[in-house]
């Protein structure tokens, strides 16, 4: 939809208004976590935008610690899943159980039913159990029985995967790894991040505390203005042009990716990549998306749409050069 230059304004002060709620949420988390600014700002897209985020990385870089200090700012419940091999469907979504002195069943909800998920080391489990997990993240509604129980907004799962140690896990399908919105990769902290980190955990005599900054109202609005920020024709074609590289190299002036990709990203990737660069502008208080704000996300949302070929991995090229090659090639509006 056309929008004039005076709505734009009206929303861009709209905007600023409404996102005062992050700069408290970036304040209190960083009296938890230092460095990860990169991590935080995912989770904040992710939440603002209905989308999930995976996450990758080495135990020990704040994963846990980041969605449940999240949950704390915001007022929300906050529920921890540990899935192992052993794990059932029931034990995520919750079962029916008979009660003997009523003579009757009741619903025993799971911890799916909370706001924030951390669906910790998600390929540790089997598939069904993976899949009763992503239904959810889809449907946003979880069948116990014969009956349907719609999940609370805000609603935001975080899975988290060990890209190293990968004996004994089931990695997630291509099909399923697609439902995620973003797929961030964790890296170490710099030097001078973990010599605070050593000093918070060395000398800090009691956890700081966090506090709730923001309610889940709060986010609920928030997410409809995201809505609302304004993508022009031009940044639409040039997200396409972006995703259609991946499908068609060819076509693109990229013919030496051709025999380096399987399979290119999918029509979730056009639509996630224009919302979470719609929440990134609207986390730089800006009712209008520039193509900056589409390159800073891209890799999060193609990273895990991209299938590489064994030409690729012989000759040790990753999804990270071809995203590189592909927005260095097509024309920026």
């Amino acid at each position: 939809m056309l929008q004039t230059a005076e709505d734009i304004r009206l929303l861009n002060e709209k905007i600023v208004e409404a996102s005062s709620f992050v700069s408290r949420i970036n304040k209190e988390l960083s009296k938890v976590i230092v460095g990860q600014q990169t991590m935080l700002e995912r989770l904040l897209i992710g939440l603002l935008s209905n989308g999930h985020v995976l996450l990758e990385g080495v135990p020990g870089l704040a994963k846990t610690l980041a969605i449940k200090s999240l949950a704390q700012t915001i007022q929300a419940q906050y529920s921890r899943i540990q899935f192992t091999p052993d794990l059932l469907p029931a034990d995520v979504v919750g079962t029916m159980i008979y009660n003997q002195s009523k003579n009757e069943f009741y619903v025993r909800k799971g911890p799916i039913f909370s706001n924030f998920i951390l669906a910790d080391e998600i390929n540790r489990a089997p598939a069904k159990v993976q899949s009763a997990l992503l239904e959810a993240m889809q449907e946003r509604q979880v069948t116990i029985g014969d009956t349907s129980y719609k999940l609370q907004e805000p609603f935001l799962v975080l899975a988290t995967q060990n890209p190293i140690e990968q004996e004994g896990t089931y990695p997630l399908p291509e099909a399923q790894v697609d439902r995620f919105m973003l797929k961030v990769v964790i890296d170490y902290p710099t030097k001078a991040d973990e010599q605070m980190i050593i000093r918070q955990n060395t000398q800090a005599i009691s956890a700081p505390i966090i506090n709730a900054v923001a309610s889940t109202q709060e986010i609920i609005n928030a997410k409809e203005l995201v809505r609302q920020v304004y993508v022009d024709e031009k940044i639409e074609n040039y997200i396409l042009n972006i995703v259609f590289a991946t499908r068609y190299p060819d076509k693109y002036n990229l013919a030496k990716l051709k025999p380096l990709i399987s399979f290119g990203g999918s029509p979730r990737a056009s639509i996630n990549l224009a919302l979470s660069a719609k929440a990134y502008a609207f986390l730089n208080n800006r009712g209008y998306v520039v193509p900056d704000d589409v390159r800073n996300v891209c890799k999060d949302i193609l990273r895990h749409r991209i299938g590489l070929t064994y030409e690729a991995e012989a000759e040790n090229i990753n999804v990270e050069n071809i995203i590189e090659e592909i927005l260095r090639v097509v024309s920026v509006p």
